[in-house]
Order: C-alpha cells, then sequence, then structure tokens
C-alpha cells in the first residue's frame, strides 16, 4: 500500500464515512484502537492521520488510500476557480490558497456552490431558449452520478470481486469468454437468445422478456458489445441486491440520479467481467498497457480495454493511476474520469491542443502526446477514435474518441512512451483545463480571455491574441 509522504489531515472525508456508515466516534475509536477524544482531533483537523491508522481506516470503510490524496481538493478548487472567475462574483475573488482551504475543510459547501452555480447556469441558458427552443432537460443528475463515482474513484470492491468469481467459474477456454457467457445465461437462467433485426431501427441493443425467458439482441451490435451486453443482463440478474446495497451506503440523491448511479454500476460490473480485475491486470503489465494487444487478447472493443484501465483502485494491488475521458468530435465529454490529477474544465470546453481532437484527423490510429499542465504536472497521453462503421448509406454513426493519460513518473510501465524523450521538456505540449480556467494569457490557441482578470485595453502592444490580460 502506497504511503503518503505529507501530513494527511482528512478531518472531513473521515467525519463524512464514519457518520454514512452509522459510527459514532466511540465506536470507530474502539475498531481503530484510539481514544475518541484523538479521533475527534484528528476529524477536526487539529492532528493529521498517522500513517499507521491510514490502512485500518481503509480496511475499516473499504476504501482505497487514494481516497485521502488530494485530488478531490485539487478537482473542487479547479471548479471553484471557473465559478468564481464569473462576473456575478466580481467583487470578491478568493485567492487560491482561500479557496484550497475551503476544499479542505467544508468541501460539501463547496460542493454546494456549485450545484447552485450549476443551476444557475442552466436556468440561464433556459431563459435564453424559451423564445424559439422547447424546454431543454436538467443534466444535473448525470453530474451529481459522475461526482459520485469520482469520490468512489472509480473503483466498487463488491462489483469487482462478484465478477472476478463468476469468470473463475466460467472458466472460458483460451481466455474466450463469449462462448462460455451464452452458455451460461442459457443454462443458469433459462434464456434463450434471439436475434431481432428491429431492435437497432428503435434505438435498442438488447431486451428481456421474462416470461418468454427470452434475450433479444440487435443483429447490428459488434462482436465485443454483443458480450458486453450479455455482461449487463447476467449483471442485471444476479447483482441487484449488490448495487443496492452500494447505493444504499453512498449513492447520490435524487431519483433520476440513483436510477443513472444504478444502471452505471450495472455497466461496471459487465465490464469487471469481461476484464478480471487480477488477470487484466497483470496482463496489462506483461504488455506494458498496449491498448492494441490487449483489446484483441480479451476480445473487448478499444473503448473498453481503456475504461478498464481507469479502475485499477483496489487496496494494495493498485495499477497505474490514470484518467480516462471520452468526447464527441464537438469537445462534449461523455465519459470522465480520474485517478490522478488531471482535471477538465466544468462549466467550459477542453484545451484544443489536446491529442484526442488529433485523433479526429486519423480516424483508428493512436495519437500519442505529452502535455504539461498548468501545474507543471506532464501526462502521457494516449488517443484514439472509436467510431462505429456506418450500417447503411443513412446511417450517422456517432464520431467520439477516448483518451488514456497517466503522470509522467509512470512512463516506464507504457509501451507508448517507445521512442520518446520524456526527458525534454520541449516536447511537452503546453495544454490546460479549458480556456476559462486556464491561466496561460500568451495562448495563441485561446479563444476566451482569461479567467478572472481584468482586460488590458490601454497598452500600446498586441500580442497573439487580440486582448491582454491586465496584470494582476
Amino acid at each position: 500500500m502506497t504511503k503518503p509522504a505529507i501530513k494527511l489531515f482528512v478531518g472531513s472525508r473521515l467525519n463524512t464515512l464514519r457518520q454514512q456508515s452509522g459510527l459514532t466516534q466511540a465506536v470507530l475509536a474502539q475498531k481503530l484502537g484510539i481514544s475518541a477524544s484523538y479521533l475527534n482531533q484528528i476529524e477536526r483537523d487539529q492532528r493529521p492521520l498517522p500513517d499507521r491508522l491510514l490502512e485500518e481506516v481503509c480496511r475499516v470503510f473499504s476504501v482505497n488510500p487514494a481516497y485521502f490524496s488530494d485530488v478531490e481538493e485539487v478537482r473542487l478548487v479547479q471548479a471553484l476557480r471557473e465559478i468564481l472567475a464569473d462576473p456575478l462574483f466580481d467583487a470578491a475573488r478568493p485567492n487560491f490558497t482561500e479557496m484550497l482551504s475551503a476544499a479542505q475543510k467544508a468541501p460539501a459547501l463547496g460542493h454546494a456552490v456549485m450545484q447552485l452555480y450549476s443551476a444557475y447556469r442552466n436556468a440561464q441558458e433556459h431563459a435564453a431558449s424559451l423564445a424559439d427552443m422547447p424546454t431543454q432537460p436538467v443534466l444535473e443528475p448525470y453530474e451529481a452520478v459522475g461526482d459520485w463515482v469520482q469520490t468512489n474513484h472509480n473503483y466498487f470492491h463488491a462489483l469487482d470481486s462478484a465478477a472476478e468469481a463468476l469468470y473463475a467459474k466460467l472458466s472460458p477456454k483460451e481466455g474466450w469468454l463469449h462462448p462460455a457467457l451464452i452458455q451460461y445465461v442459457q443454462d443458469e437462467h433459462n434464456l434463450k437468445i434471439v436475434t431481432d433485426h428491429a431492435l437497432e431501427q428503435r434505438g435498442v441493443r438488447w431486451k428481456l422478456e421474462q416470461k418468454s425467458h427470452t434475450l433479444f439482441l440487435s443483429q447490428d451490435v459488434l462482436a465485443e458489445d454483443s458480450l458486453f451486453c450479455l455482461a449487463q443482463v447476467v449483471g442485471q440478474l444476479e447483482q441487484g441486491a449488490v448495487m443496492d446495497r452500494i447505493l444504499r451506503r453512498s449513492g447520490p440523491k435524487g431519483e433520476n440520479a440513483r436510477a443513472l448511479a444504478r444502471l452505471y454500476l450495472g455497466n461496471y460490473f459487465a465490464g469487471a467481467l469481461l476484464l478480471p480485475y487480477e488477470l487484466y491486470r497483470n496482463a496489462a503489465l506483461e504488455m506494458q498497457h498496449d491498448i492494441d494487444r490487449l483489446h484483441r487478447r480479451f476480445g473487448v472493443s478499444f473503448e473498453q480495454a481503456c475504461h478498464r484501465l481507469s479502475t485499477f483502485q483496489r487496496p494494495g494491488s493498485e495499477g497505474i493511476p490514470f484518467y480516462f475521458m471520452k468526447l464527441d468530435i464537438a469537445g462534449n465529454i461523455l465519459k470522465s474520469f480520474s485517478a490522478n490529477h488531471f482535471m477538465q474544465s466544468r462549466f467550459g470546453g477542453p484545451c484544443p491542443l489536446w491529442n484526442i481532437f488529433r485523433a479526429f484527423t486519423t480516424p483508428g490510429q493512436v495519437q500519442v502526446q505529452l502535455s504539461r499542465m498548468t501545474d507543471d504536472v506532464v501526462y502521457l497521453n494516449v488517443a484514439r477514435t472509436v467510431r462505429h462503421s456506418s450500417m447503411s448509406y443513412f446511417d450517422r454513426p456517432r464520431q467520439v474518441a477516448v483518451v488514456l493519460g497517466c503522470d509522467i513518473r509512470h512512463a516506464g510501465r507504457m509501451i507508448y512512451a517507445a521512442g520518446l524523450d520524456v526527458a525534454d521538456q520541449r516536447n511537452a505540449v503546453p495544454i490546460g483545463p479549458g480556456c476559462r480556467a486556464c491561466s496561460r494569457d500568451d495562448c495563441r490557441h485561446r479563444s476566451l480571455p482569461v479567467s478572472g482578470r481584468g482586460i488590458d485595453a490601454g497598452s500600446e502592444e498586441r500580442g497573439v491574441v487580440p486582448y491582454r490580460a491586465a496584470k494582476s
């Protein structure tokens, strides 16, 4: 288990875990073998969480040590910086130190500000569209689920363990799960599998009719997607109670958010069944995370192979801490999970210098990039399109790409570092979290002025962009 090199003041997160589990300070202190007064001091950030207690706390609450890292604070601070850059808050803008302190000591208040600002922006957009557009759906449930998954570091131990156990039971020959899973669905759940030509026209991939014991699959589903569909069905039939327990313990609030969270857990189980944790992690290490080899070895899609790599957060058996994102060609973020400090803008578009956009110009080819963020951390990014082929002349397949990235410190374990001079700082492309949150004022690709700073309109100079930020 990785030990932190700095003192951990984690009072608010420890307090949240304890209350979610229904434990009093006295009971938790007894479990940890410390006094209630000492625990009280830790929760009030008067004492740091010692290394010797970190592992015990993680064991009691079944969380990863990364739960107590500063990734969540960085993410919250970035969101607050974006929000407070709005002219609405022009009267008072806290500095970075003040926002970091707020993120550490009152994270619930910070998240409340994020929710309130999100609702404010939705209301503005809706009001602007009332004249000539129908009411638009509110997307807060998607954001709530994304935040919830991020809080759990995209790892759900109970589902992962259940998936591993089932994979071992199936014992697929030569690693090919598809025939074994088909046989399992037919034998264990008495389901007959039928191809339905009409499902794709309705935008449906599979349909389960339990009365007739029939599972209908779309004719146009690719082989790897068909396998994922079967795994989804098994998860729905067998893991409902496990999913309910996870949601009761820490699920997001609101009926729609919880429904989406349950859908996500079903997809999580399916991915874990196709790519069992230890088996896939060991294969990734052996192949130096060569995604093309991995997705062919396990019979899954390129996207599925990437996504699974971002979930290796099992305590004591962690993988490389990756971030994973999926975007469409317009820059809309469709999926976003991060086990490191890489964070995208919450309220604005991504940086155009990011290699995921170059991937759209070379469909099906892997794009590798070294990038330097505004906090000077350098990442190794791997991007590729995952567009499906057209099913007919009138089909309009969605054009999407995925990107997987890690801190350059892990480059030696990645095949994609081959031939790269990672020590040469000139190879790192300076990118940001999106123009709204980016602090670089000399970028010729900037589409918006630097957030939170005035415009220097009196200068006799003209820079690479048609406006200059006033010196703070």
